[in-house]
């Protein structure tokens, strides 16, 4: 958990987190400028949670990634420059990171995600996943909950994403608007608005009990035809990853659409997962990026400030229906 800071900031940062103080409070830009971030992923989705993050003034963002830079990248990651293909895409992002705010320490770790145990966790207060199995992200889960650290996991394929949130008990301040009557009586009613901060506080349930319930219930299957598919679209495309030990890919496009409508099939219908879904999947698409990456870097702020209601407790973005949204799954 983010220890509270009783210090007070510098002239210099007084001066560059003007406009965040005036609206969240010195407080909370202070528990921001106390926190540690792990984002482990540098795809273009990372890298925009990356940039905001960093321009939100925590106190260190580390980059976790071994993989290499390639020609999809450059689609998507801003943070690489064109001369870094075949390089390592965290050391590549971390120049343009860094000079996105100077006082915002940037640290880079090329190792495995794989390899790193629960000492390593315990370094920071938020861990967001990206990239990673379902296994994976339980393991890391289950170790963030047992030393109380805010955990996201989220992913993009083409225009599709989506990010889950554990947040564990977690308490906030929300402020409630109402209305109150200032006219004298026989007069025409006249209002103003008051503000007053209400402290709040939300139970999140881990990933590996939410991963596993039964969505092909008739209840479930009743929800997904209101609300659309992409929960059991998020699933479809975990499935294929785990089965194929890769994300799909524009070379083996067709080969690839019929393997995706196979676990389709296997898990669900035509009639709530279209085969339209599946058309746009390939390497990630920078404007949704943005959108999905904007929606969790603000999450984390939010998390860590404790300021305002968090995400209860997916997010998706369905590009097919130009449409982001909130989706409770216990």
């Amino acid at each position: 958990m983010v220890e509270h800071d009783h210090s007070e900031l510098t002239p210099a940062e007084a001066e560059l987190y003007d406009r965040q103080i005036r609206l969240w409070g010195l407080e909370n830009q202070k528990r921001l400028r106390n926190s540690k971030i792990l984002i482990a992923g540098l795809n273009g989705l990372g890298a925009e949670i990356a940039k905001n993050i960093i321009l939100g003034g925590v106190k260190s963002v580390t980059f976790l990634d071994h993989q290499i830079v390639t020609e999809n990248d450059f689609a998507s990651n801003f943070l690489v420059p064109r001369d870094c293909l075949n390089k390592n895409r965290a050391e590549s992002s971390f120049s343009r990171a860094q000079a996105l705010n100077p006082m915002v320490e940037v640290k880079i770790d090329t190792g495995l995600l794989s390899d790193k145990g629960e000492d390593f966790f315990k370094l920071f207060d938020v861990v967001v996943i990206l990239e990673s199995t379902i296994a994976e992200q339980i393991r890391i889960n289950n170790i963030c909950r047992a030393n109380n650290i805010k955990f996201y996991a989220t992913d993009m394929w083409g225009m599709f994403g989506f990010s889950f949130i554990d947040l564990q008990d977690h308490e906030f301040v929300e402020d409630v608007v109402k209305h109150k009557i200032i006219s004298k009586p026989n007069e025409k009613i006249k209002t103003e608005i008051i503000t007053t901060p209400s402290k709040r506080s939300l139970k999140y349930p881990s990933l590996e009990s939410v991963i596993n319930f039964d969505y092909n219930s008739p209840s479930f299957t009743k929800r997904m035809k209101k609300s659309g598919p992409a929960y059991l679209v998020m699933k479809i495309l975990q499935n294929f990853r785990e089965d194929e030990k890769r994300d799909p890919m524009p070379s083996s496009r067709e080969e690839d659409i019929n393997k995706l409508l196979a676990i389709r099939n296997g898990i669900s219908s035509v009639e709530i997962v279209p085969d339209i879904y599946f058309e746009h999947v390939f390497a990630q698409i920078s404007p949704s990026a943005a959108i999905v990456g904007g929606a969790v870097a603000h999450e984390v702020i939010k998390a860590v400030s404790q300021k305002e209601a968090p995400h209860f407790n997916y997010f998706f973005f369905d590009a097919n229906n130009s449409c982001g949204f909130i989706e409770t799954i216990e």
